[in-house]
């Protein structure tokens, strides 16, 4: 049955004559688009090519309707108009009017207050409902019949803003790749239960930026805070009935607006705390990366709610499949996808990117399902996807930090590697082959050889640079730190699926025991193993990522998919470490400031190839008896023990020795018999906690070992060495 030919007046909520008149636009102009105001009110402009009419309706501060405007001009497009004596904190939303036809790809209904795709700021979080849907819900023909309720009294309305903000004195870090130091982290769950944060204060915006939790940023030595997303997002109606919500909040419904829930009450929806965080976070020295979503929306697929663009031009910003334009193509498992090749949905995409940078000064973006971005018109990924050059080219956005997630669900989707020059991407190739390695896997060594060296097979032929990995070990998508040593399966009972989500093969070893235990053996030996990924993590060359909370041991109980968890199961718990984790934060800080005082760690670019100067700068791997790698042993899958040598060849250069032993022996290594000897110093040994600075004594002397000396290692452990570059090396 096709419902496009549905008069639209039946679909038209009704206002009062007094009341509709009470405000009329002027023609205003077309851009920019979304609310500006002005002095004399607010220009309103919102792009649809397929309305025949678009409202702005007014709300009080209650949520009454006072008025609905009808924009009276259309250029290029465009629907806009002026409504005169307006002021910022003003409510409102749109009603598009326009044809219902899903099989022509249509989805146009008035009666649904629609958040503008530009908003600035939402008056409340967004919460899945069943008068959200476009569609009458349980009828024979699904989605093809129109709904005729009006939800405008329960919708979120978005809010005029203007910013007097003083940013006077802002400067941002610019931190360099080769000294970027990634922290993941969640808004709320990080000072949700933290006692040195003011009550008031805990899961804000406000919170993160407070004194205590600044203090512990810099304690750890990380340069850049890595925030989930912090755009508005929705509830999905499936976890609000279930009494869950979306935690971590990859669901955006407006792409410009930061999510209110994280936000003191205010009357500007959170803009003026976010960018009082941001100011506050940079005068300590740290960058703010935001883990931005626009690959999707919270609209979902052809039976999904109508919140915005859906409603607005639904074929203009979202992927239609070509044999049937009633669906969507889902490229990101979520029902939908952006078309980032239709000039309206890669507009909205650039202007917010750009609003980000200058209005709110965050200093770049992680972006979540990158690869959905990079296709073309036909669904194929290529480096010439017009997202990409667009990027390219502006001159705000190619100088802030870009990180893609290098996967989508499509075709050809893994590309990890192959995105554009200027990208950095997470390495989910590294977090594998390092915990394959760990967790003593047969024929793991060579790919986690290469992940020390930076992924260089992943990266140095398409001339990409060391620093394009961002290493990870854990993030917010699967086990913490702590549950990756203590959980053989995942344990996902309180997110209401009978534990069918989440990922099934995740790498991990309990130890010996499953969950908490009481065994000492065990506990000594998942302190050791997650002291051996953290170590691994920052010695490594690459970009490192530490997920927040790691370095307290912060465990979710199993559970490898907290996305519908805002309980204490996800927020950092401030008052109990677990026992394994004992100084486990001061080891990660003292990582960081070894990594730091240690250039041969944080290449900026690839070792000369031999020949090409006095020092090749290579990583040299030697065999638990000191002696060059074979072939033999690099292709024999029962081989755990391995070193590594990095010398720096930089004038008064310092080199490192690495020992690691992945099996369940001890073992006595030999280093390497050199022409010219060194002295090596001890500066960690995983068996404990202890890290001994380069320059200080404050944790003891370091034990010395010359070349051709012995160390043992206790079974699943590794030590790092640091000592002089033979002079033969050194560059003039």
């Amino acid at each position: 049955m096709n419902h496009g030919s549905i008069p639209h007046q039946a679909l038209e909520p009704r206002l009062s004559t007094s009341r509709a008149h009470r405000h009329q636009a002027s023609a205003g102009r077309p851009w920019p688009l979304g609310a500006t105001l002005d002095r004399e009110g607010v220009n309103f402009a919102v792009f649809s090519s397929v309305a025949t009419r678009v409202e702005v309706c007014l709300f009080s501060e209650g949520g009454r309707e006072t008025a609905r405007i009808a924009l009276p001009s259309l250029t290029h497009e465009v629907w806009h108009g002026h409504v005169a004596g307006l002021k910022a904190g003003q409510r409102y939303g749109l009603r598009v009017h326009g044809p219902y036809d899903p099989d022509a790809g249509a989805r146009c209904n008035p009666a649904k207050l629609l958040i503008d795709p530009y908003a600035l700021a939402l008056d409340r979080p967004v919460r899945g409902r069943a008068d959200q849907y476009g569609y009458e819900v349980g009828h024979d023909d699904e989605d093809l019949a129109p709904s005729d309720i009006n939800n405008g009294a329960t919708a979120p309305k978005c809010r005029v803003v203007r910013s007097r903000f003083d940013w006077s004195g802002d400067l941002s870090p610019r931190i360099p790749p080769q000294d970027t130091v990634f922290y993941e982290v969640h808004v709320k769950g990080f000072t949700q239960s933290n006692p040195d944060v003011p009550e008031p204060l805990r899961g804000t915006y406000a919170g993160l930026a407070a004194p205590a939790s600044i203090a512990h940023l810099k304690s750890l030595g990380v340069t850049s805070v890595e925030l989930l997303p912090v755009q508005a997002f929705i509830d999905d109606q499936r976890l609000v009935d279930a009494g869950l919500t979306n935690y971590w909040g990859y669901n955006t419904v407006a792409f410009m607006a930061p999510e209110p829930r994280y936000a003191a009450p205010a009357s500007d929806g959170g803009v003026e705390e976010f960018k009082t965080m941001v100011k506050g976070l940079h005068a300590a020295g740290l960058e703010v990366i935001l883990d931005v979503v626009y690959n999707h929306t919270g609209e979902g697929n052809h039976l999904g709610p109508t919140l915005s663009l859906k409603g607005i031009d639904n074929a203009a910003y979202y992927r239609l499949s070509p044999e049937n334009l009633r669906m969507s193509v889902d490229y990101t498992g979520t029902g939908n996808t952006v078309d980032t090749t239709s000039t309206p949905a890669l507009r909205l995409i650039m202007d917010s990117l750009r609003y980000w940078v200058q209005e709110m000064h965050v200093d770049g973006f992680r972006f979540d399902l990158a690869s959905a971005l990079g296709r073309d018109a036909e669904g194929a990924y290529t480096l010439r996807a017009t997202f990409f050059a667009a990027i390219a080219q502006d001159p705000v956005l190619s100088r802030v930090k870009l990180i893609a997630e290098p996967w989508d669900l499509g075709p050809f989707g893994y590309q990890i590697g192959g995105f554009p020059a200027g990208w950095m991407e997470w390495n989910g190739r590294y977090r594998d082959a390092v915990r394959d390695y760990w967790v003593n896997a047969d024929g793991s060594l060579p790919a986690f050889a290469a992940c020390l060296c930076g992924s260089a097979d992943i990266y140095q032929w398409r001339r990409r640079r060391p620093t394009d990995s961002v290493n990870i070990v854990t993030v917010h998508d699967g086990f913490t730190l702590a549950d990756l040593v203590s959980y053989n399966e995942k344990h996902n009972e309180a997110n209401g699926e009978d534990s069918r989500d989440g990922e099934s093969h995740n790498r991990s070893w309990n130890c010996g025991a499953e969950g908490d235990t009481d065994d000492e053996s065990v506990i000594a030996l998942r302190a050791r193993q997650m002291r051996n990924l953290l170590a691994t993590l920052f010695i490594s060359r690459g970009t490192p990522l530490l997920l927040g909370g790691d370095e307290v041991g912060r465990t979710q109980g199993g559970n490898n998919n907290g996305y519908c968890q805002d309980s204490p199961v996800t927020w950092h718990d401030w008052e109990r470490v677990p026992a394994q984790a004992a100084g486990l934060h001061g080891f990660v800080a003292a990582l960081s400031a070894l990594r730091q005082r240690l250039p041969v760690l944080r290449m900026a670019e690839w070792p000369a190839e031999p020949g090409a100067g006095d020092c090749t700068a290579v990583v040299r791997w030697y065999s638990v008896w000191g002696h060059e790698m074979t072939a033999q042993e690099w292709d024999d899958p029962a081989v755990r023990c391995v070193a590594a040598v990095m010398d720096d060849c930089s004038a008064g250069g310092r080199s490192v020795a690495v020992l690691f032993n992945a099996s369940e022996d001890e073992a006595t290594f030999t280093l390497p018999v050199e022409e010219t000897p060194r002295t090596w110093a001890v500066h960690l040994d995983t068996r404990d906690t202890t890290v001994h600075g380069l320059d200080t004594v404050d944790a003891g002397p370091a034990q010395s070992l010359e070349s051709g000396g012995q160390w043992t290692l206790v079974s699943h452990s590794m030590a790092l060495l640091v000592g002089p570059t033979p002079p033969g090396l050194q560059a003039a």
